[in-house]
């Protein structure tokens, strides 16, 4: 008799903890994973808390001239949840038809569909309203972002109100149950395509990163859209403001009663930029006579980028809020052309702007005082490096370095590379930036290529550094690729007395309260005289290049400006374009010379010798330089886009002396004109310097490509496009012309 007893005991006890467990269970079910559709069933008010992204702080140029800043945007956004709800507590038979294709075969199937809803329910009571608050939308997008979304994230239905629009949106919002009206503001850039690869764009948030904290949290989820490239993407995290929140009553149909509690958005910090707007303006139009080139212009003293600019390029309004397909693959159709590529922080063939870091090494081992001669080649086993005096039956002897800097003499250097080693080449060009980021304020930098430096010995275990492979180096070919803003940065530091100064272009950011987030404070990384290198080492360097600015025999000539003292350093390295025989050329420059305020570089693709082809536009961006310190006004408009070209090789480019001379002082410098040169026409070439041709018999590899890999660029927001089933606006019905 006690077994029973025990045994019926046993039996009640676990039926009483199944059934506490189907209770708990169910307790759970009802107050945690569906607490919010219960909570829409109870009669009566509730409250909607909503999550509003923060103002992205605007970012101007070093004197306060802004060059992103927000504009007001109204919008219309679903919150599909409260739309399906209000639409079925209205509706009895709590379904709709829907036309679906299932096995090949057309069926008319009764479902809850969230597009029909919208069409039926807030787009009908708007068209009656006024036909033209209603637009087509993409049908496929909304149904998935209902099942993805809910009624967390937004569905925004219009971004592009005008403000009678919004006006009578606003009238007849309280009727409309989960429709929301923001001003939300709206990124632009004033200036077009001015400095687009320093600002970048944005991109709009992704609707799949909310944190689960905040899905707790909000009702209603509007995301911070995200900077994609430049500035808005490195100063991202100060740039955006602090979040604000909207608590709303409304009642148990679903319609808005009154705001209950606001906290408005906070501003995001204002970056300002050490970029001169009208100095990158005259850039930028310099540029665009070459096609596929890209510049930068420095502040010796501090390391501040006054101007960088990058052709092709783009125009970041057309990303924002989102981009048409059309015009993404017009961005992408042509890698050649690359125009979200930033040239200016990737990597090239330097050529004999080399010789000015090989230099800087040589003095750094005491061999800067050193003589060598030029026999017009030299030879490595059975190849042969030649200088280019040797295509005109010539050689430059026996000369000091000042001299061969002048004459860019390819066998000085191949053999004070060759006297130092290849050990403290590396080290000297280390140490003025070569082969490693500049770390300026701009993702994407590429480090370059220094042959013998770490990563270049762990990418080619098998290859060693031999006298020919250094000697290619001294000289900037074979394996070596450097950006235009490391070759700049080592002007620059050149032409200051041997101080190297870390590249920025984030003068300063303020926080909305006034706190100071990025100060304005150059940075020092390295002081050659305190490394070894005498006053009088650097200014053999800096004579060397105020002589190929100047004299006889030098290869930058074309720099020169009557009355100003300048420096400069040619450069013209062998590359292929497209499969086909190429240069990249190039110039490196500072001035005025005994007390220096700009130092230059500007690189050109598929182009002839740098002194004929980046000597004149050095040239006039000098011009404009000193026009505007003696009293000019430099231009400053609405950039257009540059789409560059892919013409024949441009072998030099010819400026008439009277662009900048005929401006009166105080009048706006003039557009540059575009000469024939921009569209790939032929013109005489330049017979003076490099010419790429003199390191073609060295057995070192084949040439670089003139454009190297482009980065992966980030996929924008594509803007849907139209579906038939989002159809909503009436057609026109076509009339037939009578016969």
């Amino acid at each position: 008799m006690e077994p029973s007893y025990r045994l019926r005991l046993y039996l009640l006890t676990a039926l009483v903890l199944v059934g506490f467990g189907a209770l708990l269970s169910r307790l759970y079910d009802f107050q945690i994973v569906n607490r919010d559709h219960f909570l829409q069933l109870v009669p009566g008010n509730r409250t909607v808390t909503v999550r509003e992204p923060g103002i992205r702080g605007e970012i101007t140029d070093r004197n306060g001239i802004t060059l992103a800043r927000n504009l007001r945007n109204y919008e219309v956004s679903f919150n599909l949840d409260e739309v399906r709800n209000a639409y079925l507590a209205q509706h009895d038979d709590m379904s709709l038809d829907r036309v679906v294709r299932e096995n090949g075969m057309t069926r008319k199937r009764t479902e809850r569909d969230i597009v029909s809803i919208v069409k039926n329910g807030p787009l009908k009571v708007l068209e009656h309203l006024d036909p033209k608050l209603v637009r087509d939308f993409n049908a496929s997008n909304l149904r998935t972002h209902y099942l993805t979304h809910a009624g967390l994230v937004p569905f925004s239905y219009r971004a592009d109100l005008s403000y009678d629009e919004f006006a009578k949106f606003a009238e007849h919002n309280l009727d409309l149950p989960g429709v929301y009206l923001s001003v939300r503001p709206l990124r632009e850039y004033p200036f077009g395509s001015l400095a687009s690869h320093e600002l970048g764009y944005l991109k709009q948030w992704e609707k799949g990163d909310v944190p689960e904290s905040d899905v707790r949290k909000f009702d209603h989820y509007i995301g911070d859209d995200k900077g994609v490239d430049g500035v808005e993407a490195s100063m991202d995290e100060i740039l955006r403001g602090l979040e604000g929140v909207r608590t709303i009553m409304k009642d148990e149909k679903g319609r808005t009663i009154r705001p209950v509690d606001i906290v408005n958005p906070g501003m995001g910090a204002e970056v300002r930029l050490t970029i001169d707007a009208p100095v990158q303006y005259l850039l930028e139009n310099t540029l665009r006579l070459a096609g596929r080139c890209a510049g930068v212009i420095m502040d010796p003293n501090t390391g501040e980028v006054l101007a960088m600019a990058s052709v092709p390029d783009y125009n970041p309004n057309d990303f924002i809020p989102s981009i048409s397909q059309e015009k993404w693959d017009v961005y992408r159709e042509n890698p050649r052309l690359s125009p979200l590529t930033n040239r200016a922080i990737s990597a090239y063939a330097p050529g004999s702007t080399m010789k000015i870091p090989t230099a800087i090494a040589g003095e750094l081992e005491g061999m800067g005082s050193r003589n060598y001669s030029c026999e017009g080649y030299m030879s490595y086993g059975n190849s042969r490096i030649k200088c280019w005096i040797a295509s005109h039956g010539g050689s430059h002897g026996g000369q000091n370095l000042s001299e061969a800097i002048q004459h860019s003499c390819n066998p000085y250097f191949n053999k004070l590379a060759n006297a130092i080693g290849w050990k403290a080449m590396v080290d000297g060009c280390q140490m003025v930036g070569i082969g490693q980021p500049t770390g300026i304020e701009l993702p994407g930098e590429k480090a370059g290529i220094l042959p013998g430096n770490r990563p270049w010995r762990a990418e080619n275990p098998g290859k060693k550094m031999t006298g020919a492979l250094t000697a290619m180096l001294s000289i900037g070919q074979a394996d070596t690729l450097s950006t235009p803003l490391q070759i700049c940065a080592v002007g620059a530091c050149v032409a200051n007395g041997g101080k190297y100064y870390k590249p920025r272009i984030v003068k300063e950011a303020i926080a909305a309260d006034g706190d100071i987030v990025v100060g304005d404070l150059p940075i020092l990384k390295v002081d050659l005289t305190k490394q070894g290198i005498s006053p009088e080492d650097i200014e053999r360097i800096r004579h060397g290049m105020w002589l190929s600015t100047n004299k006889p025999g030098g290869t930058s000539g074309k720099v020169r400006i009557e009355g100003i003292e300048i420096a400069s350093k040619s450069g013209t390295a062998q590359t292929t374009d497209n499969g086909a025989k190429s240069n990249v050329s190039w110039i490196l420059s500072f001035a005025p010379y005994d007390h220096p305020r700009y130092a230059i570089c500007i690189m050109v693709q598929h182009a002839g010798s740098g002194g004929a082809v980046a000597g004149p536009l050095v040239n006039l961006v000098y011009r404009g330089l000193f026009a505007r310190d003696g009293g000019v006004k430099l231009a400053l408009k609405p950039q257009t886009r540059a789409e560059g070209h892919l013409g024949e090789l441009v072998k030099s480019i010819e400026v008439p002396a009277e662009m900048i001379a005929a401006v009166e002082a105080g009048e706006p410098v003039p557009v540059l004109a575009t000469p024939a040169i921009a569209t790939g026409a032929s013109v005489p070439a330049d017979t003076t310097g490099e010419t790429g041709d003199e390191a073609a018999e060295v057995a070192t590899g084949p040439p670089p490509a003139a454009m190297p890999a482009a980065s992966a660029t980030p996929t924008p927001t594509i803007t849907p496009e139209i579906d038939a089933e989002g159809s909503v606006t009436p057609r026109a019905i076509p009339v037939k012309e009578p016969r």
